[in-house]
């Protein structure tokens, strides 16, 4: 069944009349708008994508046809006012993690005689499985950071600051292709790669030290997130231990991904060998989460999920451990779930590359 039609399903289910939705990426994967501001409302019988007049011409190529494109001129709110009058509309869902408290007080107060009703992961439930075309477009997204990671390492080099390197990977996902980065690359060089989202700064890359690379791009809209972390001239050996468990407790994580396994069981593989190795209170962050046209989509895999893997989920495996004052290690990759396993989609090294 296509998502719109599983979205039918799901508003009769629920027993509302229709669904309101904002989140961008949500909306891409139900019509296929790309630009930055609209609106769908998708009734039991109908489907409505609203924007105003910068996305006209945009909207009637990228819209799928199923959809009335409707274009509003001044008050937003008039628009909805006319189609809950048309389809005679008394209970509309919204998007209980997206919206905010103040917009969805002022639906209620505008009106009054419809009930709006908050709901959860609604379409996130289906969109949750990538379809082909998604799986092709975050395939070749992953192609390009690999390659972008191939040349990286012929040009970082001692005394470049990490957001010299940053500036790089920007460049090179672009040349390549790319629609631009996913998110801001993270480029955390010695004691800084034990932060886990450390921003790039002006700090040189010395000899001796672990650097953190992690950066992704978007392709047609879907995104690409990758980690590697190498040695720039000789590391220590606490270093060489530390990269070892990681790659050690990702591969062990990896393997016991598949189809009808608990996401929190994957988490559980690489976290349980991390705290055996002695380094359990060094990895506070989950093992991973989806990837789509969001950087961050469910599934969470993390302690607290309770999510079991379908096939055709797109998730990152992505263990770590950060030392305060001398350095982390964070190993990721793109995967497909897949009914046996899993289809790893980065072919970039994993082994400790020293340049």
């Amino acid at each position: 069944m296509d998502r719109a039609g599983e979205l039918e399903k799901k508003i009769e289910a629920a027993g509302i009349d229709a669904f309101l939705i904002r989140k961008l990426p949500n909306i891409r994967y139900l019509c296929g708008f790309s630009g930055s501001a609209g609106v769908v409302l998708f009734t039991r019988n109908s489907r409505y994508f609203i924007t105003d007049f910068r996305y006209k011409t945009q909207s009637a190529v990228e819209v799928d046809p199923s959809y009335k494109v409707i274009i509003y001129t001044q008050n937003s709110l008039n628009f909805l006012n006319d189609l809950i009058s048309e389809n005679k509309l008394k209970r509309i869902g919204f998007e209980a993690d997206f919206m905010t408290y103040a917009e969805a007080e002022n639906l209620k107060k505008s009106f009054p005689e419809t009930g709006f009703i908050p709901f959860e992961n609604f379409v996130e439930s289906i969109t949750v499985r990538k379809n082909q075309q998604e799986i092709e477009l975050t395939k070749k997204a992953v192609e390009i950071t690999d390659k972008v990671f191939a040349e990286l390492l012929g040009i970082i080099k001692p005394g470049m600051t990490e957001r010299q390197v940053a500036a790089h990977i920007s460049f090179l996902h672009k040349m390549h292709g790319a629609d631009g980065d996913s998110f801001d690359a993270i480029v955390a060089a010695g004691e800084r790669s034990a932060f886990p989202h450390a921003r790039p700064t002006d700090r040189e890359i010395k000899t001796g030290e672990l650097l953190k690379l992690d950066f992704g791009c978007t392709y047609h809209g879907m995104k690409s997130d990758m980690t590697r972390t190498i040695a720039v001239g000789s590391v220590s050996e606490e270093c060489r231990n530390i990269y070892g468990i990681v790659k050690e407790a990702q591969q062990r994580a990896l393997e016991s991904v598949k189809a009808g396994i608990n996401a929190r069981e994957v988490d559980s593989v690489a976290r349980d060998f991390i705290r055996e190795k002695g380094y359990g209170n060094n990895f506070g962050h989950g093992l991973g989460h989806g990837l789509g046209y969001d950087i961050h989509e469910k599934p969470a895999l993390n302690e607290r999920a309770d999510y079991i893997l379908e096939e055709n989920n797109i998730i990152t495996i992505e263990p770590g451990i950060y030392v305060e004052g001398l350095g982390g290690v964070r190993i990721e990759d793109d995967v497909i779930v897949t009914k046996e396993g899993c289809e790893i989609l980065n072919t970039s090294p994993k082994d400790l590359i020293t340049i």
